[in-house]
């Protein structure tokens, strides 16, 4: 069996695989909070139990190096090496959170992926990843000439775009906030919600009541944004999720444009399900397509939302698999084939 992982700076999320004919299978997982623990080998050590693993692979938010990772929003050092080494695992691989999800994509079936707007699907070329949830992660997907290789990015922090006038006063609120710089991970993130419902309140003076304002002390503000934004039921939550939406889509055809993804993008993470109607209301594809000249270069890109929670499990899997049959000469997923 094969260990996949996807660390993320609140939680870990683990997962065995196997292969039945050619195509991975999902044996259990398990979500951990990482605050709870002092590394990820004692995560790892408490899902595995009894069970045996030929290989891992866990994708993380950040740049891997030379197989190891420092990671940002924990008070963690991975080094592969030393994970195989303490935990017994023939192989083990870091990669970054994107690209498993990168190598994901090609692990999923049509019904866990939505088609948000079909472009020109028989345009052949480069895709592009990009994935809000709890920060901004985006991937390249380069077509060789054969398949599409996942490379990871981090251009989710480069530095926030305004294009409108409510923008250029949310940038002046959130480098006052945040006392200095602006990545469009502060805007587009699930922080991005928090900030953009504060910047309306406070600085545009919409108002928030009495039983709103209590919600958002006591639940997960952006959980509760959220629900009332697509219900409707408060017009200062609706304006937050349009602005959030908008500069997502924003976001996301800035990158297109840098990497040329004719192929399409994809768009990962954990809001875009989330929000998924809210995606369906044009919002999102007016401000990707809001390219200037270029703008029709944009029209023709398929636009696509993962709907798989486990997309970046998925790709880990299949990461990890790979690189071992490298390795080793044995193939698990060639042996499946053949059963």
């Amino acid at each position: 069996m094969i260990l996949a992982g996807d660390v993320g700076g609140t939680k870990v999320h683990l997962a065995l695989y196997d292969f039945d004919g050619g195509s991975l299978t999902h044996k259990r997982d398990e979500r951990y909070p990482a605050k709870d623990y002092s590394g990820l080998e004692d995560i790892v050590r408490e899902f595995l139990a009894a069970d045996q693993v030929s290989s891992a692979c866990f994708g993380v938010p950040g740049p891997v190096r030379d197989g190891r990772l420092r990671l940002t929003n924990l008070p963690w050092t991975l080094d592969s090496r030393e994970i195989a080494r303490n935990l017994s695992i023939d192989h083990v691989f870091l990669i970054n959170d994107l690209e498993a999800n990168g190598y994901g994509i090609a692990e999923l079936k049509s019904n866990q992926i939505y088609t948000l707007s079909e472009g020109d699907p028989s345009q052949i070329g480069n895709r592009a990843l990009i994935s809000a949830g709890t920060g901004l992660g985006e991937g390249i997907l380069i077509w060789n000439g054969r398949t599409h290789v996942p490379y990871p990015s981090e251009g989710g922090h480069a530095d926030f775009a305004p294009r409108n006038e409510d923008e250029i006063d949310l940038l002046r609120f959130l480098k006052q906030k945040y006392n200095g710089r602006i990545s469009f991970e502060r805007v587009v993130a699930g922080m991005g919600i928090t900030n953009i419902y504060e910047f309306l309140r406070d600085v545009r003076g919409m108002e928030e009541p009495s039983w709103l304002a209590d919600r958002i002390a006591s639940e997960d503000p952006n959980a509760v944004i959220t629900e009332l934004a697509l219900s409707a039921k408060s017009e200062l939550c609706e304006r937050t999720v349009d602005m959030h939406v908008s500069a997502y889509g924003a976001e996301a055809g800035n990158l297109a444009l840098k990497i040329l993804s004719i192929g399409g993008i994809y768009l990962g993470g954990g809001i875009a399900p989330r929000i998924i109607e809210k995606l369906k209301d044009g919002t999102f594809m007016r401000s990707f397509t809001d390219k200037g000249r270029l703008s029709q270069l944009l029209i023709n890109m398929p636009v696509r939302v993962i709907l798989e929670s486990r997309a970046a499990l998925l790709g880990a899997a299949a990461y990890a698999e790979a690189r071992a049959a490298e390795l080793s000469g044995v193939s698990p997923r060639a042996a499946s084939v053949g059963i």
